[in-house]
């Protein structure tokens, strides 16, 4: 029977998927290390994350059994995807689920910093009456530099300008602007022309600390940053510095350079105690409606594969898509990129006098998968000779 691990809590929509399938899922309220996560990984056939568990490359090594990995988020980077490919375990998430949930809090983040809700609301905690206008302003006619105009940036760029402000943005990649948008040439040029920055890149050696104290220079004085796309992108110390000094207006960060494991675990963070930052919990995806269409989604994407091979909306796998399985048999392969691959699979299958109704193949990288309809189930010799073979990674058969 195909058994499914969930960790860190994620939505009842997924267990509830992968049970209609027949799976046996076991959910777990916390992430997993060490031991302890390896153990999970080599006693179970698909695996559900989120951002606090890390697979990194000997948790991946030790699961020679584990057919596929789901990361329940937007980001897998807490995914070792080179070992993931070399295993030839393919890794799947949700890169649109909680697009709108992110928006909304980086929209609304920018509302309550520019009129100073964090300092007027702890005052009023305090028991002071700060009544006034000084320094707070509207949302209509002010600049957001949107810096990664992918699906969520470009969400908010629609809200923003909903809301009467004005939009640029600055991606390494070219992008089609939404509404009024207008590209920024440089990163600089985005920042040093915005009330609000707002920043929505992924983690890579490239955007670690991007915005770092020569970028926050060039920031216009009093504007705002707001950072709900990856912890390691701020240099906090750098922005914990600018904000001091009153060189910025404000801050909201969602994500950290190091974050607790469970809620249980203490937070400690350099921002701690500035009256204008608002400080959250890597809660930018964390509504109902986001975590459960994630859930939906990533587990339909795992029983795609399981069931049909389909890889489709895989981050690190050549992507096929066959479709249901009709033929009495599907040989999925993986194996290296290489000259004679394909050769040497159908010589294998032809002396075993399978015939072929039907092929996929795909590659990437040094990759290639290729699905296969067979007129008959394969003998155990073959498969075993499959398994055996030195270009192959992984062979699994799906029976109709």
């Amino acid at each position: 029977m195909t058994t499914a691990i969930l960790l860190e809590n994620i939505h009842p929509s997924a267990a509830a998927r992968l049970g209609e399938a027949s799976l046996t899922v076991e959910r777990r309220s916390g992430a997993l290390a060490g031991d302890e996560l390896r153990q999970a990984l080599s006693s179970h056939d698909l695996v559900g994350i989120r951002s606090a568990t890390h697979l990194r490359a000997d948790d991946i090594r030790s699961a020679p059994d584990l057919l596929s990995i789901g990361c329940f988020c937007i980001g897998t980077s807490q995914v070792d995807l080179d070992a993931a490919t070399a295993a030839g375990i393919p890794v799947f998430n949700a890169p649109f689920s909680n697009t709108r949930s992110v928006a909304e809090l980086v929209v609304s983040e920018a509302v309550m910093l520019l009129r100073k809700i964090p300092e007027k609301n702890a005052l009023a905690h305090a028991g002071k009456w700060a009544k006034g206008a000084s320094g707070a302003f509207e949302a209509r006619g002010k600049t957001i530099a949107i810096v990664g105009y992918g699906n969520i940036g470009s969400q908010v760029g629609v809200l923003a300008e909903s809301m009467g402000m004005r939009v640029v943005y600055y991606d390494v990649l070219a992008r089609l602007s939404l509404g009024s948008a207008r590209a920024a040439g440089t990163l600089e040029e985005a920042v040093s022309q915005a009330d609000v920055v707002t920043l929505h890149v992924p983690a890579t050696a490239r955007t670690r600390n991007m915005i770092n104290a020569d970028v926050l220079a060039r920031f216009k004085p009093g504007a705002i940053l707001i950072n709900a796309s990856r912890g390691t992108v701020v240099d906090i110390d750098a922005l914990a510095a600018a904000l001091r000094d009153k060189r910025l207006g404000g801050a909201a960060i969602d994500v950290f350079p190091e974050e607790p494991k469970t809620n249980n675990d203490p937070f400690a963070s350099p921002l701690q105690q500035l009256p204008n930052v608002l400080l959250t919990p890597h809660i930018g995806g964390s509504t109902e409606e986001a975590q459960e269409n994630i859930g939906t989604e990533v587990a339909a994407k795992l029983l795609n594969f399981l069931n049909t091979g389909g890889t489709i909306g895989a981050v690190n796998f050549p992507e096929v898509d066959p479709g249901p399985l009709h033929a009495p048999a599907r040989l999925l392969n993986i194996h290296s990129n290489a000259p004679g691959a394909l050769a040497a699979l159908n010589t294998l299958l032809a002396q075993d006098g399978v015939n072929i109704n039907g092929q996929h193949l795909q590659t990437r990288g040094h990759t290639g998968y290729v699905v296969t309809d067979l007129d008959r189930v394969p003998s155990d010799a073959l498969m075993g000779a499959l398994r055996a073979h030195a270009g192959f990674v992984r062979s699994r058969l799906l029976v109709r």
